[in-house]
């Protein structure tokens, strides 16, 4: 397991860092204003979707599935259900696709109509939104593919494929010359990607006999049984999508520079829940599935045991991080360019707020596992549903008093709801038990974060003076100062809490 979760983390860590180069780009070349706010919409359309029907529904509906078929009836009976459900993905995404470029403008309307208010930034998200779409197409097949191949334990290429998305960014961005402009190259970057990452999945797909094909329309009972799950689960991972949503709305009202604030906040946020909470919960869904097709109960519950221990060991820092250094982050990374010190301290305040439920967020895919591995969708859509009841309310409320980092606070009070009452629900069904070395194992780690948060805090105000002399360097130079100090506490936090014994016996039970 641990093996695998190196993988995936691996390639989603370098996917991240080429992520960062992209963004400091788009920052340095579209800044924080009305191109760059138009552009974030385009991209966050299609990957909305992806979300909620790609990479939260339909994953968790499919990989139970294939691999209970694969377990129990063999690869031919796998295959056949694999290209069935192939087929109808592919018709359905096909309609959406042309349903969304015909009716554009008024999709346009409803998702930003803020926009309404500056018409030349409301046709430039139109045109922009129109490059992107097909992306999701692609994208919901490269899912396909990487659901069916984490099945047989082949992990690299779906989780190196949006490496290609950052890279063909940053290509097109450096061709913006030969476009009509900089969010035009962005927009067709993204395209391209969807290009690319298809054909690395397919590939690898076809390379281990396992590519689907279109095959004749038959609801027998493993389709069926896949449709009934992906209802509860694409519920589930709508509730997230509005709230989300809701941002987008919300933040088109605002001045401009508050979609961008949000998106490079959430971008730093996403490096922890992509390469940490995705990366295990990846791993840990196809883990739990089989051992329950082999009907152990008690390897399942173990497998997830390990999952929030390896997720809270190497998430801790980031909080303490984002918490108590947010602005020197953000100065060090995004400020050069169009991209100013007064948009880094708004992005770095949204980013604080998001910390406070960064937990939550890289725990989610960990703690829903135990429900989709035994094929129960409908149970996480109760929490998911609830935690976004909470989370849209309070935007509305703080939204007017703190702006976008109002929305980023409501974000993490419904991830925190959706997490408890998730977990709630696991321990009343018996399939978590928070026994007390794990209690203990949460007040260490949460110690370890209050040294690690009060060693950040004091020495970036040692530090920022300091080397005040480097000029256009000080905050590169504080920020590394920061990392290396933090390696330092945390790791000897950890030990001296934890022991050099519950590391080694961490590693060697994955």
């Amino acid at each position: 397991m641990l093996g695998r979760i190196f993988t995936v983390g691996g390639f989603t860590l370098l996917s991240r860092l080429t992520g960062f180069a992209r963004d400091i780009m788009l920052a340095a070349i579209l800044g924080a204003g009305p191109v760059a706010d138009a552009f974030f919409v385009a991209l966050r359309l299609p990957n909305h979707f992806r979300a909620i029907f790609a990479e939260g529904a339909f994953n968790a509906a499919f990989v139970p599935a294939y691999a209970h078929v694969h377990g129990e009836r063999g690869a031919a009976s796998a295959r056949l259900f694999a290209d069935r459900i192939f087929t109808l993905l592919f018709l359905t995404q096909l309609v959406l696709l042309v349903v969304a470029w015909l009716f554009m403008p008024q999709v346009i309307a409803v998702l930003a109509p803020g926009f309404a208010d500056d018409p030349a930034r409301g046709e430039l998200a139109i045109t922009l939104t129109r490059i992107t779409f097909p992306y999701l197409l692609l994208v919901t097949l490269v899912t396909l593919y990487g659901g069916m191949l984490n099945v047989m334990h082949r992990f690299a290429s779906a989780a190196a494929a949006p490496i290609f998305l950052n890279l063909s960014m940053m290509a097109t961005l450096a061709l913006a010359a030969f476009f009509p402009g900089a969010g035009h190259a962005a927009a067709w970057g993204v395209l391209i990607a969807g290009f690319l990452e298809f054909f690395l999945l397919a590939g690898d797909a076809a390379r281990s006999g396992i590519l689907p094909r279109f095959a004749p329309l038959k609801l027998d009972e493993d389709v069926r049984a896949f449709f009934r799950a992906l209802g509860p689960a694409t519920l589930g991972s709508m509730g997230t999508q509005v709230a989300l949503f809701a941002d987008t709305i919300i933040a088109t009202f605002l001045p401009a520079g508050a979609l961008s604030a949000l998106y490079y906040a959430d971008r730093l946020n996403q490096l922890p829940i992509g390469v940490i909470g995705i990366a295990i919960g990846t791993v840990l869904l196809p883990e739990m599935s089989r051992s329950l097709t082999s009907n152990d109960q008690a390897g399942a519950m173990a497998s997830q045991r390990r999952a929030f221990e390896f997720t809270l060991l190497f998430s801790v820092p980031f909080v303490a991080a984002f918490l108590t250094v947010p602005d020197v982050i953000m100065r060090a990374m995004f400020t050069r360019g169009a991209f100013t010190k007064a948009d880094a301290a708004a992005a770095g305040a949204t980013l604080a707020a998001y910390a406070i439920g960064l937990i939550p967020f890289v725990l989610i895919r960990s703690a829903v596992a135990t429900f989709y591995a035994r094929k129960d969708t409908a149970t996480p859509v109760k929490a998911a549903l609830t935690g976004v009841a909470v989370n849209v309310a309070l935007k509305i409320a703080l939204v007017g008093a703190l702006a976008q980092v109002g929305l980023a606070l409501a974000t993490a009070a419904g991830a925190w709801i959706n997490l408890l009452l998730v977990v709630g629900f696991a321990v009343r069904a018996g399939y978590l038990d928070l026994d007390r070395a794990l209690m203990q194992s949460l007040a260490k780690f949460a110690g370890c974060g209050v040294v690690l948060a009060t060693a950040l805090w004091c020495a970036a105000w040692f530090a920022t003076p300091q080397l005040a002399h480097l000029g256009v360097l000080r905050d590169e130079a504080v920020l590394l100062l920061l990392v290396a100090t933090g390696a330092v506490v945390y790791a000897g936090s950890i030990l001296l809490l934890f022991g050099r014994n519950w590391l080694v016996s961490l590693v060697r039970s994955s």
